[in-house]
C-alpha cells in the first residue's frame, strides 16, 4: 500500500514541472504592494476577491449608494438573511403577509441590484410565498409570485433613492459654493461678509 502513496507522489511532483521549485529573482518582484497585487493577478496567482481595477463594475461603499440605501430603509420592516453589497443582493427572512384561519402565508423579498443607477431596470424584485397548512406546518408549498407588491417595492426603493441623490448632490453643491467663497475671500484679502 505504501508503494502506491510514493508512486501518486512521485507522479504528483513530476507533473508540477520544475517551475514548481524555482523562486524569482529579487529584481522581477516589484516592490510595492499593489503592483506586486497586479502582477500575481495578471499572471493567474493567487487569490482575487475584488477584481482588478480592468474588470466589473465601479461599487462605492455602500453609505454612498442612494439604491443600497433606499433599499434598506424600505426594507426596515423585515430582518434579512443575507444583505451583501459586493454581490448585489438583499433577502428578507420569511415574515408574515396576511393569514387565514386555514392556511399560514409567509413572503421573502428579494432584491437584486443590477445597475449603482437609479433606474427601473437597475433593480429586480423578485417575491416567494410560502403557505403552510395550519394543522401540519411540514406540509408547505413555496412558489415565485409575480404581483402588484414588486412593483410598488421597486418605486418606494426608487423614490427613496432620488431623494437621497437630490440630498447628496445638493450637499456636495454647498460644499462647492463654500470652497469657491473661500477661495475667492483669500484670494482678494476681502472677509467672508463682503459677498453677501
Amino acid at each position: 500500500m505504501q508503494k502506491i502513496y510514493y508512486l501518486l507522489l512521485i507522479l504528483f511532483l513530476s507533473s508540477c514541472g520544475k517551475d514548481m521549485f524555482t523562486f524569482p529573482s529579487a529584481k522581477d518582484v516589484p516592490i510595492d504592494v499593489t503592483e506586486r497585487v497586479e502582477k500575481n493577478i495578471e499572471e493567474g496567482r493567487g487569490i482575487s476577491f475584488g477584481g482588478s481595477k480592468k474588470q466589473g463594475g465601479i461599487f462605492d461603499f455602500a453609505s454612498s449608494n442612494e439604491m443600497w440605501r433606499a433599499s434598506i430603509e424600505v426594507l426596515d420592516f423585515v430582518s434579512f438573511t443575507n444583505a451583501s453589497y459586493s454581490g448585489g443582493i438583499i433577502i428578507t427572512d420569511w415574515f408574515s403577509g396576511s393569514s387565514s384561519d386555514s392556511n399560514l402565508r409567509e413572503l421573502k423579498i428579494t432584491v437584486r441590484f443590477l445597475s449603482n443607477e437609479i433606474r427601473a431596470d437597475g433593480l429586480k424584485i423578485i417575491i416567494h410565498e410560502k403557505i403552510c397548512n395550519s394543522t401540519d406546518t411540514k406540509d408547505c408549498q413555496i412558489q415565485k409570485i409575480d404581483s402588484e407588491i414588486n412593483n410598488q417595492i421597486k418605486l418606494a426603493i426608487l423614490k427613496k433613492a432620488s431623494i437621497y441623490k437630490e440630498q447628496g448632490d445638493k450637499s456636495k453643491s454647498d460644499e462647492v459654493k463654500k470652497y469657491r467663497k473661500g477661495s475667492k475671500t483669500k484670494k482678494l484679502g476681502n472677509t467672508p461678509k463682503d459677498y453677501n
